[in-house]
């Protein structure tokens, strides 16, 4: 089975995450895909993001009508309010699954950029294959920078523009999504309540509104 996680503060979750999930399902042929929204992320100051209960509601929303879409509450946030980091919770998944499931993790084309600030990042390029999003023209070089050469896979096995062999991983380079807006402007649009014209699942907008997120009155919530 192949199984990917896609992990982030989903703040809220919008229609790019979706479309990208859904492209990423069809080009690697995975079994599904889980939306593991962060409880505490390190790198950011958690007091500022939507409560996780309601992130979760919202991804649960998102994933609703496609079983290989599945909310996952792997980074959920304990008593202690610790930081979750993927390294973590990519060991945790393995010990989870069969041994003989191919995991991947999906991710954004700048978020893989930072790869190299986040914890144990080298075990964790040997230990998971990444999907990563990239964008209209984005040099694929740029992604081989941020992996350390002794990393790679001899030149002979390297792979192309669209698949960099590690040695014990693989990096796959999803192209052709849009992702036409960012989290952070969809919370500014729903606190200047302008039209978002489908930039989140209509479900997911039901919920902003009904539980009032991101309005005035809830200016402090949100992540990056």
């Amino acid at each position: 089975m192949k199984i990917a996680i896609f992990g982030g503060t989903f703040d809220p979750v919008h229609t790019g995450h979706v479309q990208a999930a859904k492209a990423a399902l069809r080009k690697y042929r995975l079994h599904k895909i889980l939306f593991v929204p962060t409880g505490c992320p390190p790198h950011k100051i958690s007091g500022g993001l939507t409560e996780f209960h309601h992130r979760f509601a919202m991804v649960t929303l998102a994933c609703a009508g496609n079983p290989r879409l599945v909310p996952s509450a792997l980074e959920a946030p304990n008593s202690r309010h610790e930081p979750h980091y993927t390294i973590d919770t990519v060991r945790r998944l393995r010990r989870q699954v069969g041994p003989r499931d191919q995991l991947f993790f999906l991710i954004g084309m700048d978020a893989f950029l930072d790869l190299p600030q986040w914890r144990q990042f080298r075990r964790l390029l040997n230990l998971v294959n990444f999907i990563v999003v990239s964008r209209p023209g984005f040099d694929s070089r740029e992604i081989q920078k941020v992996v350390p050469a002794d990393l790679l896979a001899t030149p002979r096995k390297r792979g192309s523009a669209s698949l960099i062999r590690l040695r014990k991983t693989t990096l796959h380079i999803l192209e052709g999504v849009k992702v036409p807006v960012a989290s952070h402007e969809i919370r500014q649009a729903f606190r200047r309540k302008h039209k978002i014209a489908g930039a989140v699942p209509a479900l997911v907008e039901q919920y902003i509104l009904k539980a009032g997120l991101y309005s005035s009155a809830n200016r402090s919530s949100g992540g990056q």
